[in-house]
């Protein structure tokens, strides 16, 4: 048996080079696209924010009153259920 030690190329090639810098673009690509999907969401969610905030309002709103009903209901047919 031959004594050889392990060998390491230590060549870069073109083809090494061009794969690197392909990845690279990619890379910066898909973080430019993604970039702007968020900036275009911030958008929609500072447009959007004012009418979510005055539906949780309307919502609230809508509870008091269902309540309000409802113990105005009870009332009603307590009254009933007393009277002959």
């Amino acid at each position: 048996m031959s004594d050889h030690s392990p060998h390491i190329d230590r060549t870069i090639t073109f083809g090494l080079i061009l794969t690197v810098l392909v990845q690279t673009a990619g890379a910066l690509l898909w973080a430019g696209a993604a970039e702007a999907r968020l900036a275009s969401l911030e958008i929609v969610a500072a447009h959007d924010l004012p009418i979510t905030e005055r539906l949780v309002r309307l919502e609230e709103q809508m509870i008091g009153a269902q309540q309000s009903l409802n113990r105005i209901e009870r009332r009603f047919n307590t009254q009933d259920k007393g009277q002959p």
